[in-house]
């Protein structure tokens, strides 16, 4: 599924539920992985453990050899050299994307159910423009939870933005549009990178398919 939003270059893999301890799967977790998750609770653990199952798989199918994979500070992947990735998971849904930094120079990706928002929280997420773009999408296309679907085209787009900059963002710091008719979305970033620091133009797509809403944000790579 999440494929379909993704570049040509990049590889991915997508599961519907979580491994547990002893599955029969190729890869289980590196010391380094089991001692970073060793005083996490049941389904924190196999969350972490499905998404990265997911992230070797994907990185297999790029050619790079499985290792460890470790969150910095923030919480965001540590990628092999030459790699750029990302990963999401939500109820039902796990999924890691990576791409080679040669043509892709950082991508985000998230997965959201295709449920409202609960009450209050599209007032943090929103701009005035952005709220008001939601109630007509909504109007038009009900079946739509457009709300969600911001909150999760933010989130790719700070999945994306991170790596380039080293810099958090949060919801008020970028104006999203978008546009149903090409199942694509516009970001336009309202602070500056820092110094120093490139961020080429970011594309991004949404799908909705089995109840799911699924975003991805693409920094391709260039010159300079």
């Amino acid at each position: 599924m999440i494929g379909s939003i993704l570049p040509p270059e990049a590889r991915w893999s997508e599961v519907s539920g979580d491994f547990a301890d002893g599955d029969p799967v190729e890869d289980g977790l590196f010391p380094e992985e089991e001692w970073h998750i060793r005083n996490a609770v049941g389904p924190r653990r196999r969350e972490f453990t499905t998404a990265r199952i997911c992230a070797r798989r994907a990185l297999r199918r790029l050619g790079v050899a499985p290792g460890p994979l470790l969150p910095d500070a923030r919480g965001a992947p540590r990628w092999p050299r030459g790699v750029t990735g990302s990963i999401t998971h939500c109820s039902g849904y796990r999924s890691c994307a990576v791409a080679p930094l040669a043509a892709v120079a950082s991508l985000g990706i998230d997965a959201e159910p295709n449920q409202r928002l609960s009450p209050g929280v599209l007032a943090v997420v929103a701009l005035p423009s952005e709220a008001r773009r939601i109630g007509e999408l909504a109007a038009g296309t009900p079946g739509v939870c457009w709300d969600r679907l911001l909150f999760s085209a933010k989130e790719a787009l700070y999945k994306a933005w991170y790596p380039l900059t080293g810099m958090p963002i949060s919801f008020e710091h970028a104006e999203v549009r978008l546009e149903p008719e090409r199942g694509t979305f516009r970001a336009r970033m309202l602070v500056a990178a820092p110094e120093g620091r490139r961020v080429p133009p970011i594309q991004g797509r949404f799908l909705l398919v089995d109840g799911l809403l699924l975003t991805s944000a693409v920094c391709r790579a260039g010159p300079g």
